[in-house]
């Protein structure tokens, strides 16, 4: 069942490799080697509370450095950034020294921003646990933590050289990991212009929690490959989102990130509001005559399979105060081009950029009020 993929970003190469089992730490170095040309020197281990057994498990009997974070979006912070580089630094890590993140989104990037500034550079591994990191944190090399209150305001490119998706660490993952994996997962589908990975999707049982069924696990790996395949095509084109190819993965994530931001991080989950922020963008894609209705309703169909909040105006939205601190966010969203917000909408086939220039002042707010009329 394994499978291995590789990419170049700004010429540099970052092997995919998703696997039955963990890696065992002897395995990570010497793939690392072979990869980069180069020897390792320290390695220090990045794990959280969730995933320690896991750092544990590829450790094995070796005693090498690590550092364990605190779980969770709240722990996305700066804080977190100064232990994993004081826990290098305590450790003896170099240039040459390897920084291994074991766990999902928020491990892999913290770890990712940690490796990219330590001493202008060191390795970087990624070991992604989650299906939410599998399917897009641990691809394509973004890398950042939370700061402001608002999501990955500081951050850098820097692609993770090996990444290991190691299948049996999604035996135990609870079910609301499945759900925010699940987000991003319908978002790649939908950028996939041939369709096949909507299609595989819609195919599938909601909620396919029973990863130890053989015919289900081969499914999900399946959705993984495809999601992967396509997400790395994207990043090589557009390594660092100087153009409109990468942004298309931002997808449902201009209203998303503003949601987040908005009921305060951590609240929500990020796939849960990817998969709100996916609807918000039909409703918007209808209002600019880009998303056909049909297409628009394949999108919102699925993602009411999945059993996601799909209300023009979320619950966790409507406390005073809320939709104006929405608004407030999504004018500090980090996506701007030249100044301007851009939205990423459905078309008939794949997406399409579209800036806020082409878009009526209010139309945004009525959007997620729920008072746009989009039964037209």
């Amino acid at each position: 069942m394994n499978q291995e993929y590789t990419f170049t970003f700004d010429k540099t190469p970052s092997c995919v490799r998703i696997q039955e089992e963990f890696p065992s730490i002897d395995r990570i170095c010497a793939d690392f080697e072979l990869i980069g040309g180069a020897v390792v020197g320290q390695v220090l281990l990045v794990c959280d509370t969730n995933t320690e057994y896991i750092a544990r498990e590829i450790l094995g009997t070796q005693n090498r450095p690590w550092c364990v974070l605190p779980s969770g979006e709240t722990a996305k912070n700066w804080a977190s950034v100064e232990a994993i580089l004081s826990a290098g630094k305590e450790a003896g890590l170099g240039r040459d020294g390897l920084f291994i993140g074991v766990g999902g989104g928020v491990v892999s990037d913290l770890t990712a921003f940690a490796a990219s500034v330590y001493m202008r550079g060191a390795g970087l591994c990624l070991v992604s646990t989650t299906l939410l990191g599998m399917v897009d944190a641990a691809v394509g090399g973004k890398t950042g933590f939370d700061l402001f209150g608002m999501k990955n305001v500081a951050g850098t490119f820097y692609p993770a050289l090996l990444i290991y998706m190691p299948l049996d660490s999604l035996l135990s993952l609870p079910k609301a990991e499945w759900k925010s994996g699940m987000g991003e997962l319908i978002k790649t589908a939908v950028l996939d212009d041939t369709g096949a990975l909507l299609e595989h999707l819609q195919s599938l049982e909601p909620e396919p929690l029973n990863f130890q069924d053989r015919t289900s696990r081969e499914r999900i790996l399946a959705s993984i490959a495809r999601s992967v395949q396509i997400k790395g095509r994207i990043v090589e084109a557009d390594p660092k989102e100087t153009g409109v190819e990468r942004a298309r993965l931002n997808l449902g994530h201009t209203f998303a990130h503003a949601l987040e931001s908005a009921v305060g991080l951590g609240q929500v989950s990020h796939g849960e509001a990817v998969a709100w922020g996916m609807v918000r963008a039909c409703e918007l894609g209808y209002a600019l005559g880009i998303t056909p209705r049909e297409r628009g309703r394949v999108i919102t169909s699925l993602i009411k399979d999945w059993a996601y909040e799909t209300r023009a105006l979320h619950p966790l939205l409507e406390e005073q105060g809320r939709t104006e601190a929405f608004m407030g966010a999504l004018g500090g969203d980090k996506k701007k081009k030249a100044g301007k917000l851009r939205f990423i909408v459905p078309r008939a086939q794949g997406v399409q950029v579209v800036s806020a220039e082409a878009i009526e002042t209010d139309l945004v707010e009525r959007i997620i009020c729920g008072t746009l009329d989009t039964s037209r």
